[in-house]
Order: C-alpha cells, then structure tokens, then sequence
C-alpha cells in the first residue's frame, strides 16, 4: 500500500509503499477514502523535521533531557546510536481519516466488513490506504454522510471538546480567537448550541469564511471594530467564554481574551498558545482558565485506546469516542456543514507539494485539505525491495536472517549488532503496523519487508530467526519458529509464564534447533573476566547484583504487566542469568520482599531477592526503580576465595587478589551486545549448540517466576523445575 512518510531526521517527506497492517484482536482495518490534512497541527510536525539538531533540541528541551540521562547511564557512543536510530526512522502523518471496514479484528462486534467508518488517532488514523485502528478510535458513519465530510471527524471531536470544556449554554456569548480548521468547526458546534459566537484572526480569509459558517460577528484582529462589537453584542457584559483554537507563541489571545471576557468569564485553551496573561486583569475578573485535551477522555489512555476498555457513561458521559459519534451526528442532522468551504482534494502523490503550499502560506485552505484514495488498492502484507533483492537461493556461507518486530531496540542495538558481524545475510524484517518494517528495510538493508510474522517464519531463505516483538508474544513466535524449522533468537524474556516456557522449550526439544534468548550480559568481555577469575575455585562464592533501572513511564507499554510481564521477569531475567553465568551453577532457591506501597497487581519494581545456587554460591539481586536516575545504572560485585572482583556499569571491570588490581576495559558499552549475536549466527552458520544452552534458559526463566511467587507469598521459593524437556 502507499503511505505518506516523513523522515524526521532530514524532514524530507515522501510517498512510499508498506505492507498493509495486520488486523489485531480488539480493532478493524479499514481501506481509507479520505483522509484530513490537519494544517495546523502536520505543518508544525514538518517544520520541526526540517529544524536543525540545535533547533530540535530549542523544541524539545524534554527529550534534551532524556539523552543527557541516557549519557550519564550508558555512555555516549550507545546514546549516539539511538538517537541516531530515531532521527532515521519514517514516521506517519495524520490522524483523521474515513474509509470502509475490509477484516474485523477478534472481540469486536459493533462492525462489520463494508461499514462505512470515521477513524482517529496520531499513528494509526494515518495518510495511508489502509489503517489499523482499535475499536474505540473508530465510529461508524450512516449512509447518508459523506465520508469526505466524515474524514473530519478525529478533529470535529477536538473542537467538541473545547465547546465542552468552555462549559456554554444556550445563550452564552463566545469569543472563538484562532479561525482553522478547529475555531472553524467550533464557531458551527457553538451556534448548534444556541451560543452568539465572535471570531477573531489576523487573517482576513479565515475571518470571511468564520461568517459563512454562521458567526454572528467576525473582527480581524487589528480592527478597532473589535471590542465595541463584543459590548454590542453582549450588552456591555462582555463575552461569558473564550475559545482559543490559535497556534502562536505570542501571549495576545490571552491578553485579549482577558479584556473581552466578562466577570468570571472562562478560557479555554484548544490550541497551542503561550499562556501567560495580565495578573491583574485575570485577578479581578477572577476568571478561569481550562486546557482541553485533544478529543475527550481517553486520549493518551492506553487501556482505552489500545484495549478498547471504555469508560462507563454514568461515571464518564462524553469520552472521545462519544465525542467522535456525536460529531458524526452533527454531520447528519445538517448543523454543521463542512462542505459550504470547499476543501481542496488531492490525490495521494500530491502530498509533497500540498505540504509545501502550507509551509509557504500557514493559512492557505483552512477549511480543509483532504486526500482521495483508489478504492481497489491490494491488501499486500508482504513488499520487496528490489535495490537489495538477491535472487536465487540461500548464498553460501551466509545466513539468512529474519527479523520479528522492528521497535527500537531492534533496530537500534540487535540489527546493526547483526549486521557489523560476520556471515550474514539481511533477508526479511516484519512489525504489525508494516512502516516500522518498512523503515527498518530501508536503513539496514533488508530484502523484505511485512507486517505478518509468517512471512518470515516461512520464507524458505531464511535460517535464523530474530524475534524483538513484545514481551507477551515472545513464547509463542519463537515456538511458531522453531516449528517451521528455524534457528531462533529470542530477546528476553523468554517466557511470561511457566506454561508458554514449557510450550516453547518442547518445540526447541522436538526440533533440535537452536533457541537463545537474549541474555547479553554473559557475552560481555567483563563478565566473562569475572567469571574466569573465579574459575577453578574450590567453594561457593557471593555475588551482589544492584540495578538502579529507574522509573517507568507509565504510559510505556513496559509498564503493562500483561504486555512486558512486569520488570522483574522482563529485565530481571538478564541478571539471574548473568548470576548463574559467574557461578557456573543454576538457581535452586529464591527469596524476595519489596518496599511497602500501593502498586497495582501487588507489585513494584523495587525489590531485593536472594538466590542459592545449586553449587552452595549464595547472591543478591537489589532491582529498584526509585534511585537517582542520574547515578549509574549496573553494578556487580563478587566475593570468594580470598579475591574480589566489580563491574562498575559495564565500563570497567576491577580484579583484587592478594593486594593487587587488575583493570578490564571492554571498549563501547561492554553489554555483549555484539558477541551475543555474532555468537548466535556462527553457531547457526556452523551447526553449533547453542551458545546458551537451553537448561540454563530456562532455569533463569524459572528463577524470577519464582521471585514472583516468593514476592506474593512471603515464603521462600524453590525453583521447580518444568515437567519434560527443559
């Protein structure tokens, strides 16, 4: 399918062929006919593109932030690359679009194929012929609307939001300050709403086309008309609500609305405006101020618009999808009317040059800019490059890899991982959304790019399998793989839970094929020094591993438990099976407590737990998230034998024996990253074992589900092992 993209890194734009979205339980994939330019909104994403990494940085001091974190806890050189790796990747324009449904995802019901829908959502409701969108980011729309009045949706319900948010009513008089697309549709949403609306621009256009859309009075903003028309109006009370849908850095909508407001009037601010306003003139009038969030409750609620939980309508009467539903009635009663305003259509190869005209003229087609879309497009899951095509068969001494998900851990640390080593051939890279794979395809080369794992599982060129999907999914692709005869890596954790490790340690059983996770701590030359020192020890030793892994955002998918399965099993997994790596001995017993605190499920990610190895080595594992984030990252400690030995986060490596030091240094950031993989491919390329082997995978897996329980119970847990293959 075609889709519009932009490279964030040069902010070039371009129209490039994807492999059409898998269709996800709990959604619908829907063939677009239309789909909205939002002018204000999109054009501020390509002037932020086309900024230099300086002004980038001027825009977004929060992720200046996030890198100089990054900095201090894993070095410049890793920082570097993922950066790098973001300012690289194509990102999606748009997000309101209408189309018809072409497959219904499991556990929907309220559509069918060949309904007629208005969709929404930033990445999902994109300028592409076909979109994935979870249920509740999508309506449907009655025949009698046309869709490319429907295609306005996602942003009629912004502009519903804010009408709600300025708490009018009949009667009320409003100042709508800002004329797009959103004041736009507001000044119709207010008038359907029995309110006397005002609209204010600077420019003359849009102040003409706010009184086509029924304003009952329209000022550009430097005519001295202006506050004598608002007293008019209102009987010297001045206005009970502004509405602010401007996008400016400039503080005068709030300065203005402060004059023409009435005593305790409200604003309430829809676009991107500076709020700052004279103290005494808000003081007096003791006037509030209200931000409205996008399309209604919901939004940035990943339970809500992933997993499609709504939210009860006693508890929350209008959420952004009601709000989507009403906006599409509001189409079909006749009370607003986009089509009076003409807005321009284009066909999809048109997209460069649309997107320059609103560079070149902010306010040129306010009213609307739409895309049309060819209604017999192929539903195509699978796309080849044809500049990296090799044909033929499998080319010697090389191995063809596969790649499942293309996050940004894959694409930003196992691929050029893969691709710096030695015997490989970059062959298929799938994600469900497809431009993620698309992406990843073009920077690093691959043949193939799909949005269906099982265009790599079954693709007869591909021996080794990468799998760098969500942590839910790992078990069950990696066992799909290993059954369709490949070579498996699958990035930790293996599992979320004993049954789908048991499902998955009988396929590698049943098939004899490689299956390694990705416990890269144990490939780093640091932990291997450490290890060695130890060697041909005569005791047990004590080892002490403290992780300082900070504090999860909350809406990061990492901290959904069903998704990543909670940090101590996702990440904790690295650190026991380094633990067992030094001790040379797996896991037998295990003992945890957690800091006391509300956390949802019982758990938090601030725990210390005790592991006894089977050798008599006895260590500690301290994994918190509420530490200085600044501090380092990684530290590991082991005693015995008279020696002593630290890795001080992955940078150095100290060795004391009998009063004397000796210093390791990896060079990079000494996580193994690169020996983890090189390791994997020469052990496919060369009919090896595994380079872990896979009773050591799963009794790290086996050690922190028993930390859990250990965590739940309070009581000491021993590590059982699984019944049959392990």
């Amino acid at each position: 399918m075609k889709q519009i993209v932009q490279n964030y890194g040069t902010g070039e734009l371009s129209l490039e062929e994807v492999p059409v979205p898998q269709c996800r339980p709990g959604g619908v994939l829907v063939r677009t006919a239309y789909s909205l330019v939002s002018a204000g909104t999109e054009r501020m994403k390509v002037e932020q593109a086309r900024m230099n990494l300086l002004a980038k940085a001027r825009a977004r001091p929060d992720k200046v932030h996030q890198v100089v974190q990054s900095v201090k806890q894993v070095g410049v050189l890793e920082t570097y690359n993922k950066v790098r790796e973001r300012l690289n990747a194509l990102t999606p324009l748009g997000y309101s679009m209408a189309g018809t449904v072409v497959e219904v995802g499991e556990g929907v019901d309220e559509f069918s194929v060949g309904d007629y829908v208005a969709c929404g959502g930033e990445k999902r409701a994109c300028h592409a012929e076909f979109v994935y969108v979870p249920r509740n980011l999508c309506v449907p729309v009655p025949p009698t609307v046309d869709l490319k009045d429907a295609a306005f949706t996602t942003v009629g319900a912004i502009a519903l939001q804010g009408v709600r948010q300025a708490g009018v009513a009949l009667g009320d008089s409003v100042l709508v300050i800002g004329l797009g697309l959103v004041g736009l549709i507001a000044v119709q949403i207010l008038k359907a709403a029995g309110c006397r609306v005002v609209g204010v621009d600077l420019d003359p256009r849009k102040v003409e086309w706010a009184r086509q859309s029924g304003a009952d009075l329209a000022f550009h903003r430097d005519d001295p008309a202006l506050e004598d028309g608002v007293r008019s109006l209102t009987a010297g009370a001045g206005a009970d609500a502004a509405y602010i849908a401007a996008s400016t850095h400039s503080e005068d909508p709030m300065m203005l609305a402060g004059r023409l407001l009435r005593d305790r009037g409200r604003v309430v601010i829809v676009g991107r405006v500076r709020v700052e306003a004279d103290w005494q003139t808000y003081y007096y009038k003791e006037l509030s101020v209200v931000m409205s969030r996008s399309y209604g409750p919901g939004r940035y609620d990943r339970t809500y618009e992933d997993k499609g939980v709504d939210y009860p309508i006693g508890h929350v009467r209008w959420t952004e999808r009601r709000n989507m539903e009403e906006f599409v009635r509001l189409l079909e009663t006749g009370q607003v009317c986009l089509t009076r305003h003409a807005p321009r259509i284009f066909k999809l190869a048109q997209a460069p040059e649309v997107y320059q005209q609103l560079q070149d003229d902010p306010g040129w087609q306010a009213t609307g800019v739409l895309f049309e879309y060819p209604q017999d497009a192929p539903l195509e899951r699978r796309v080849l490059l044809p500049r990296h095509v090799s044909v033929g068969e499998a080319l010697p001494g090389k191995v063809g890899i596969g790649v499942i998900g293309a996050g940004h851990f894959a694409t930003a640390t196992l691929i050029p991982a893969l691709k710096r080593g030695d015997g490989v051939r970059m062959r298929s890279v799938a994600s469900a959304g497809g431009l993620t794979a698309r992406s990843a395809a073009t920077r690093h080369q691959f043949e193939i790019c799909a949005s269906s794992a099982d265009e790599v599982t079954g693709d007869k060129q591909v021996q080794a399998v990468v799998i760098a999907t969500r942590h839910d999914s790992h078990a069950d692709l990696a066992a799909r793989a290993l059954r369709a005869g490949k070579h498996v890596f699958v990035e930790k954790p293996l599992a979320l839970s004993r049954e789908q490790l048991q499902d998955v340690m009988e396929a590698q059983a049943d098939t004899g094929r490689i299956l390694m996770p990705g416990f890269n701590r144990r490939f780093s030359p640091l932990a291997v020094a450490v290890r060695d020192f130890f060697s041909g020890r005569s005791g047990p030793i004590e080892v002490v591993c403290r992780v300082n892994a900070g504090e999860m955002q909350s809406d990061s998918w990492y901290a959904d438990v069903e998704l990543s399965g909670w940090r101590i099993i996702s990440e904790g997994c690295h650190f026991v099976d380094l633990i067992q790596f030094i001790c040379g001995s797996p896991p037998v017993r295990v003992y945890a407590e957690m800091i006391a605190g509300h956390v949802p499920g019982g758990q938090n990610d601030n725990c210390c737990a005790t592991l006894k190895m089977e050798d008599g080595s006895v260590a500690t594992l301290m994994y918190v998230a509420n530490g200085d984030p600044y501090f380092e990252k990684e530290r590991v400690e082991v005693f015995g034998q008279g020696r002593a030995a630290v890795i001080e986060n992955w940078a150095m490596a100290r060795l004391m024996a009998r009063g004397r030091t000796r210093k390791v240094r990896p060079g990079g950031t000494g996580k193994g990253h690169q020996a983890q993989m090189q390791a994997f491919v020469t052990a496919v390329r060369e009919g090896l074992p595994s380079p872990i082997p896979p009773e050591e995978a799963s009794a790290a897996t086996l050690a922190t589900f028993a930390i859990v329980d250990a965590l739940h119970s309070g009581e000491p847990q021993t590590v059982e092992p699984l019944h049959g293959p392990a």
